[in-house]
This record gives C-alpha cells, sequence and structure tokens, in this order.
C-alpha cells in the first residue's frame, strides 16, 4: 500500500555536477540539491558526493531512509557490466534499503525529455551520447554502434585550441583568440603554445575542467562569425546526426521525435544549425520537439513507475511542472 508520506529520490550524475531530487508520490518536488561529479572518472571523492547528497536532501526533504520508495540513478560513464560495482556504490547508503535503479545517464534524460515516449534524444555536454527509446521498447544507443559524437565540451574546447595552435586563425578568430589568451593566462599564442607542449597540466580532470569551462565562449564565437569556433562546431555537430541517423531506421514510425539535451547542443549555434541539418535528411523526416523535464526528474519518475500500483498520471506530471528545478 502506498503511503501519503513516502518519497523517490532521482538522481543525475551525468557531467561535472550531480543533481539529486526528492519528490513525494503526486510528484510534488520536496528537496533539490547539487553535488561535485558521480563519476570515478572525473571526481576521486565521487562516493563521498553522492553519498553525502542524498543524505542531505532527505533531510532537507524532511523524510527518513524507511520513507524512501524507490532511488533511480542516472550515471556518466555507465557503460558496461564491469561498470556496475562502481556504480552501485554511489547510492550504497547505510540505512537506505529501497530498491534502488542504476543506468546511464542517457536513460534519465530520455525519461525527462520524452516522458517514456519512443524517440530519440541527443546528449551533449560534459559527455555525448545518443540514445533512443523505439515503439517496441528497447534502447539504444550510438554507443551500440561504436559511434561516438566527438561534441562532449572539453573535447570541442581542445579541437579549438588545436586548430589555434596549427596556425589556422585569421581575422574572424581574433576575439576567440584573446578569450583563449585569458582563459589560460598568457599573453601571447607563443606563451599558449609553450603551455601546449608541457600537456597544460599534469592531472587530467583538472585539464578536461579548463577545456569544458572555455566551451560557451567557442560557441558563442561560432553564432558571431569565428571561422575556427565554426568549423569546430560544424564537425561535432555533423557527428551528432550521424549519431541521430544511425538510431533512425530502428523506429517504423515518420516522423521520429528528437530531443536536445546538454549545454552544448542547446547552445543557439548548435541548436540551430543542427535543427537545419535534420530538416534536410534524405532518409527519415524528424520533428525536433522540446525536452518535458530535466534528467534528474526523468530520474524520478523512472523510480516512480517502478513502484508497483503506481503509473504516471496527469496529476504527477502537472505538480512536477509547478518546481524551477523539473525544467529542462
Amino acid at each position: 500500500m502506498l503511503e501519503t508520506q513516502d518519497v523517490v529520490i532521482g538522481i543525475d550524475g551525468g557531467g561535472t555536477h550531480t543533481r539529486i531530487m526528492v519528490s513525494d508520490l503526486m510528484g510534488n518536488v520536496l528537496s533539490y540539491m547539487e553535488t561535485g561529479s558521480a563519476s570515478v572518472y572525473r571526481d576521486l571523492q565521487a562516493k563521498q558526493n553522492v553519498n553525502q547528497a542524498i543524505i542531505e536532501a532527505l533531510a532537507a526533504a524532511g523524510k527518513e531512509f524507511q520513507q524512501v520508495r524507490g532511488l533511480a540513478a542516472g550515471i556518466a560513464g555507465y557503460d558496461t557490466e564491469e561498470d556496475l560495482e562502481w556504480v552501485q556504490e554511489l547510492t550504497a547508503v547505510e540505512g537506505l534499503t529501497c530498491p534502488r535503479s542504476h543506468f546511464n545517464d542517457a536513460v534519465a534524460a530520455h525519461y525527462g525529455a520524452l516522458l517514456t515516449k519512443p524517440g530519440i534524444v541527443a546528449l551533449s555536454g560534459t559527455g555525448s551520447i545518443v540514445t533512443a527509446l523505439t515503439e517496441d521498447g528497447q534502447y539504444i544507443r550510438n554507443f551500440n554502434f561504436h559511434h561516438y559524437a566527438p561534441s562532449a565540451a572539453r573535447l570541442i574546447a581542445y579541437d579549438t585550441v588545436y586548430e589555434v595552435l596549427a596556425g589556422n586563425g585569421v581575422e574572424s578568430d581574433s576575439a576567440l583568440i584573446h578569450s583563449m589568451l585569458e582563459h589560460w593566462k598568457v599573453h601571447t599564442l607563443q606563451e599558449l603554445h609553450s603551455l601546449a607542449r608541457q600537456g597544460f597540466t599534469e592531472d587530467r580532470r583538472s585539464r578536461d575542467r579548463t577545456f569544458a569551462q572555455f566551451t560557451p565562449i567557442i560557441t558563442e564565437a561560432a553564432s558571431k562569425g569565428s571561422g575556427i569556433a565554426g568549423r569546430v562546431s560544424d564537425r561535432a555537430i555533423h557527428q551528432i546526426k550521424i549519431g541521430i541517423e544511425l538510431l533512425a531506421p530502428s523506429f517504423s514510425g515518420d516522423p521520429i521525435p528528437v530531443a536536445f539535451t546538454g549545454s552544448v547542443i542547446n547552445s543557439p549555434y548548435f541548436k540551430k544549425n543542427l535543427t537545419a541539418l535534420l530538416a534536410l535528411s534524405n532518409r527519415r523526416h524528424y520533428t525536433v520537439v522540446q525536452s518535458k523535464f530535466s534528467p534528474v526528474t526523468g530520474s524520478v519518475l523512472y523510480a516512480l513507475s517502478r513502484i508497483p500500483g503506481q503509473s504516471l498520471h496527469e496529476d504527477f506530471i502537472t505538480n512536477l511542472e509547478k518546481s524551477s528545478y523539473t525544467q529542462p
């Protein structure tokens, strides 16, 4: 029997930050918080980050462990069965005995964006993945094809810096290059080249974060006509399109709904140009739709859907819409 005081916990560990949401069984958001990365590949404190945030989120909601009916966590980097060992540790909080579901963060994004309906979700932010839920209930990803669209924030920044250091900059790139020098705290391209020759910094996690933080400047520069920023962005956009088209033959219906999630793909330049490319596709028709909810809200929906006797009724969706934390 469902108790009115029971709750579910949704987790989106999709990148630099981990988002945790506690909701009651009617979709009323009781608490929300952010913590460090949930990925052991990005943060050595991943387990501590998520464990402590779960405890604090429940406390903020005024709930006890025994009131949690389910927990669902979408985690970046959960790609193989071998990953499950470290992924499960993220939510292994002493005293929390509810059923726990773990999956790739793309599943959380899909649940939030399309509300369990068939379609494709392209994710590009801290990471990059294209995932689909087909009409027959199968989840497939571009990873199944061993395809990867190199559109993660850090990769776009790496490519842009390499183009500049290779001497490919022209007048349209002057503002981008100026911002690049400021970002890496150097005064000339020669100094940046010297820094690059030394590997920028020894710690890979710190280096990746520094590059990823520069990406919003790149996507803005692309919109303003920077040749290098445009070329790098266009290459990434083309590969996202390829990832979407790889999944399209698994659908029988037409057009196929496609939603975008993540800071990179929702930047004005990426969103506009990828939408235009999909409209020109000569294989299938696509309808680009606005994501309904954020990935962490998708995890809440997933947790709720796993409770026996519970359904995703309209009142639940209406209540979720009332919170600013659920917005994509």
